[in-house]
């Protein structure tokens, strides 16, 4: 938790822990490649199973960036072969992994995990059954309340501006524009001439406030807010994933909950916190 997947390095113990897995569970569509490195060399026979990959089997396409390049603003398009609105000729096209934004694909991640946990443990399986359902359960409650708060952000405000173009499922799922300084990937610096263009979207859109991220250096994104005189979010987003401990979003759920209350009172949104079960 905490840590920037898309640039993270593997330990020894990551290597013992693959070797040694009666089951091996990862994101896959590239995400954390230096994990993806050590599954694909391991000479342990246990199943591998990219659960993104299983989960979303369409994922909405984003561009990753390369170091001469601009920042992007865009509203998502359903159609995975147009993820993003306007043409960008130096980005590769490649699949967003961050699928669990919405909480839907999260439903669809629970049962892959439920199944492959089920094979290795049948013994088990009356008890991830049980588990699953209520997690499932929880991320349908989860989700139509999301619904219902972004619904209060006045429309005028309903737009996100972030570090990287980590949210592309959230925007599609819940109606809300993005824009970020660096594509799918936080592997690429943003440039000088992506800031400008970023500072422009920002002051002629007139959101009261831009969000920094968990895992990535807030420098850029408060020189933007700077630039553009705007508020950076007290609460950064978690957007590679739950928080650390005492974060608030130690758990998939409680990620969900929190970066929306952050989303919504940043925008200007009536908040109202989940109720739950």
């Amino acid at each position: 938790a905490g840590r920037d997947p898309h640039t993270y390095s593997p330990t020894p113990s990551d290597r013992t822990a693959i070797e040694n897995a009666d089951l091996v569970l990862y994101g896959g569509y590239d995400y954390e490649p230096g994990i993806i490195r050590l599954i694909q060399a391991t000479s342990n026979a246990s199943p591998k199973v990219a659960v993104f990959e299983q989960a979303v089997p369409q994922p909405l396409m984003g561009h990753h960036h390369h170091h001469d390049e601009e920042s992007h603003d865009h509203a998502h398009d359903q159609d995975r072969d147009h993820a993003h609105d306007q043409d960008h000729a130096e980005g590769e096209l490649v699949p967003d992994p961050h699928v669990w934004h919405n909480p839907q694909n999260g439903i669809q991640m629970v049962a892959i995990v439920q199944q492959q946990l089920s094979e290795i443990s049948p013994d088990n399986a009356q008890q991830f059954a049980q588990n699953a359902e209520a997690l499932k359960g929880e991320l349908s409650q989860i989700d139509s309340w999301i619904q219902s708060q972004i619904a209060t952000i006045p429309q005028n405000q309903r737009k996100l501006v972030t570090t990287h173009d980590a949210l592309t499922y959230f925007s599609e799922a819940y109606n809300i524009p993005v824009a970020a300084l660096q594509g799918v990937s936080t592997e690429a610096r943003p440039t000088a001439a992506g800031v400008r263009n970023l500072t422009e979207t920002i002051r002629e859109t007139g959101v009261p406030t831009i969000f920094v991220e968990n895992t990535t250096n807030p420098e850029v994104i408060e020189t933007v807010a700077r630039e553009a005189n705007v508020q950076v979010s007290e609460q950064p987003l978690f957007v590679e994933g739950p928080g650390g401990s005492g974060s608030g979003a130690e758990t998939y759920p409680q990620m969900l909950i929190a970066n929306t209350r952050t989303i919504v009172q940043g925008l200007g949104g009536q908040y109202a916190s989940f109720a739950g079960n």
